[in-house]
């Protein structure tokens, strides 16, 4: 509860920062971009800095970056209309489309065009941890690094694999749980300070370009099924014309022009290579997910009543082949 109240008084201290969004500054109509945290700060505004500033050139639109220390504060500031766009894991995608007016209308793809990335256990490369298998059997003797709860890989997709299909919360059976992001889980582990910690495939690839010694460091005993790539999330009642600007922009970016050698280069250092159109139906998987794991938690649950437990489990299984049938409506049409 303690937590919450902090995550919530922090957030709105953050909001309370960015100015709320502008009709003109001048004829400049003003958007607040939301990137979260995955690394130190001062180094994501280095990264970002060029695109954000191609995209303004190319829009027409005063882009203001908001980095937030959690997917919370951006999903909030959607949420106020304080963020009006923002760069989401799948997970924290779906509470922005549940709570803020969020619409995902763009698919990063990767600087591979893989269309996905992969969540990861990892330890010190020094760690007789070699499983998830072994992690399970010792975790009462291990400190464990989970990931931002919003997030994606670093929490919902171990979360289901390697926890709740094993029947365990992770919670419970370590001698020490903390959460935090990719780049911070990584080096915690590499500087045997944590044990073991979830983090993805991306953020090892920036590790190994920016601290390559460190990546060296560790080593990955567990590795998820391919999860969709990120999305691009905006208000869905931003103007039609906005809109459309921001829709180009993403759509032709670094494939179009005589700058669009450039503007790959700019995109690789995001780990990007393009963007294809998408909508919400790419979020299904992850609430697949999310209720599979909701199912599991309801299963073992045995402070429930039977009768209690099969309402929830009913409930569930009916809201899962709601999914599944959509899912498969999808999947003819493709």
């Amino acid at each position: 509860m303690l937590r919450s109240l902090r995550i919530f008084f922090s957030s709105l201290l953050c909001l309370a920062a960015i100015p709320a969004l502008s009709p003109a500054l001048g004829a400049e109509t003003v958007i607040n971009f939301g990137i979260i945290n995955t690394e130190a700060s001062q180094n994501l505004k280095t990264l970002w800095e060029p695109f954000l500033k191609d995209m303004e050139k190319g829009t027409g639109l005063k882009i203001r970056a908001f980095f937030a220390s959690d997917y919370a504060g951006i999903v909030t500031g959607m949420q106020y209309d304080k963020v009006q766009i923002a760069w989401y894991g799948n997970k924290a995608a779906i509470e922005a489309v549940d709570r803020a007016k969020g619409e995902v209308f763009v698919q990063s793809i990767d600087a591979y065009g893989l269309g996905g990335y992969y969540s990861h256990l990892i330890v010190h490369r020094d760690s007789p941890l070699n499983s998830e298998k072994d992690v399970l059997a010792r975790a009462a003797d291990l400190t464990f690094a989970n990931g931002d709860p919003n997030s994606t890989s670093g929490f919902l997709v171990p979360g289901y694999y390697v926890f709740a299909l094993n029947h365990v919360d992770p919670k419970k059976i370590f001698k020490r749980t903390l959460n935090a992001n990719h780049e911070t889980n990584a080096l915690s582990v590499a500087n045997k300070q944590v044990d073991v910690a979830t983090c993805n495939s991306e953020a090892l690839a920036r590790l190994e370009r920016t601290q390559p010694d460190k990546r060296a460091l560790l080593k990955i005993i567990w590795t998820s099924p391919l999860i969709p790539s990120d999305p691009l999330v905006w208000r869905k009642d931003l103007p039609e014309e906005t809109k459309n600007k921001l829709r180009d922009f993403f759509l032709t970016y670094g494939q179009q022009g005589a700058e669009a050698a450039r503007e790959q280069e700019i995109l690789k250092e995001l780990q990007w290579s393009r963007f294809k159109p998408s909508s919400n139906d790419q979020l299904l998987p992850i609430r697949q997910l999310e209720l599979f794991k909701e199912r599991s938690r309801i299963e073992a649950d045995t402070s429930l009543s039977s009768a209690d437990k099969e309402k929830k489990l009913r409930d569930l299984d009916g809201r899962l082949a709601d999914l599944n049938a959509r899912m498969a409506e999808i999947a003819k049409k493709k």
